[in-house]
């Protein structure tokens, strides 16, 4: 067994839905990503890298089945490139990094490109197909973008609610109140947009070009500076009439890429540079689907368990703000200093492209450590229906030593 590291991560701005990047293919989006990254690593030949792990929770429209192998093919890399897509839903791109790091260290691959993509605003609506020829009456087109679709009758009724009232149902068990979810998200906004006038995002986001004539998206266009308590407290709620989860209080729907380069130890000469953390550790775990908010605490757990560590030598976590209060649910089930948690900001304010933010969070963690000089990291993330998985990665750079 030899190690895995993570040598390079770069990502797309992330666009709101039908905004800036509304016009772009997935496809398109995640050759964007694989290119973004490898022009971090110029003396990587191309045709050293084994394998491409590509994460979407889509594929029934433009991502074409297996977008991880469109994008490989659109960014120019040569056609003995092979790519496989894998679907986790939301986990999907920390899940392609997982299988990539599994594959080094078993010798099975020594170079290994991951990422994913997803464009929530072109994903399209569906049609099941008849039984027969002709039915007769209505057929409803259902919607891709997000959530359940075209559930099966067997299913219990309570697995199958909203992805937003099973947080109420989490905000209910573990009595998270509206103030404190308001909170945390003001707080990711002003972290997102202290983050981006830092530069922290200079190198991690690659600018994309939005149309053909000069318009281009730099920045994540989600993040509302000077977010405040009075704002958020002013919007109604979303998915109960009493309820206390809003669209202030919940990612939004997105549009975006990312890509993370993996690689063993003995690839730093054929890639050109040094790795920025080693992969320490992995976690998976699953709840009843309506709990998935919950389902990191365990992830994580398992994870800091493979890695050897406990939470207190933890300096730095990515937690996936699907929603604030199951955020906040898993902080608390931690017990963890919540100043460590999503430091440059989380997904309520630099937004949730579902199959790309697993790969968000795993090259954010990199680059917080190497910026702080922290040794151990954890990429956490909540997985519809229930599921959810954790990377723990230690810092191998200069400032880790």
């Amino acid at each position: 067994m030899t190690d895995s590291y993570v040598y390079a991560a770069a990502r797309t701005p992330f666009g709101k839905f039908a905004g800036a990047l509304a016009g772009i293919r997935p496809d398109d989006l995640a050759a964007l990503a694989v290119n973004g990254v490898l022009a971090k690593v110029p003396e990587l030949d191309p045709s050293g890298i084994d394998d491409v792990v590509w994460g979407n929770a889509n594929g029934a429209g433009e991502d074409n089945r297996n977008v991880g192998r469109m994008a490989v093919l659109l960014a120019g890399l040569p056609t003995s490139v092979p790519a496989t897509t894998v679907n986790r839903l939301c986990g999907s791109s920390l899940d392609a990094a997982i299988m990539a790091s599994r594959a080094i260290e078993t010798g099975d691959a020594d170079i290994v490109l991951t990422g994913g993509v997803e464009s929530m605003t072109r994903a399209p609506w569906v049609l099941p197909k008849p039984e027969r020829g002709y039915p007769v009456g209505d057929v409803t087109a259902v919607s891709t973008a997000v959530g359940w679709r075209l559930v099966n009758e067997r299913m219990p009724k309570e697995w199958t609610v909203s992805l937003g009232e099973a947080n109420e149902q989490l905000a209910g068990r573990f009595g998270v109140p509206r103030e404190r979810q308001d909170e945390f998200a003001v707080r990711s906004h002003n972290l997102a947009d202290a983050a981006w006038a830092a530069g922290f995002y200079d190198d991690l986001v690659t600018p994309v070009a939005t149309d053909g004539k000069g318009g281009t998206l730099a920045r994540d266009e989600g993040i509302r500076p000077g977010s405040t308590i009075d704002k958020l407290a002013a919007l109604r709620p979303a998915f109960r009439p009493d309820g206390v989860i809003t669209a202030g209080n919940s990612s939004p729907l997105n549009d975006g890429a990312s890509a993370v380069l993996l690689g063993s130890g003995a690839a730093a000469t054929r890639i050109g540079a040094d790795p920025l953390a080693r992969v320490a550790g992995r976690g998976v775990f699953a709840l009843e689907p309506q709990m998935f908010g919950f389902a990191p605490v365990e992830a994580a757990n398992r994870a800091l368990k493979s890695a050897g560590i406990t939470w207190s030598d933890v300096s730095a976590v990515e937690l996936n703000e699907a929603f604030a209060v199951q955020a906040l649910a898993c902080v608390d089930a931690w017990k963890i200093d919540p100043a460590i948690v999503n430091a440059k900001g989380g997904a309520i304010a630099l937004g949730h492209p579902l199959g790309a933010s697993g790969g968000r969070l795993l090259g954010t963690l990199a680059h917080r450590l190497k910026e702080s000089g922290g040794r151990w990291g954890v990429a956490a993330i909540c997985i519809g229906v229930g599921q959810a998985l954790t990377v723990v990665l230690e810092n191998v750079t200069e400032t880790g030593r």
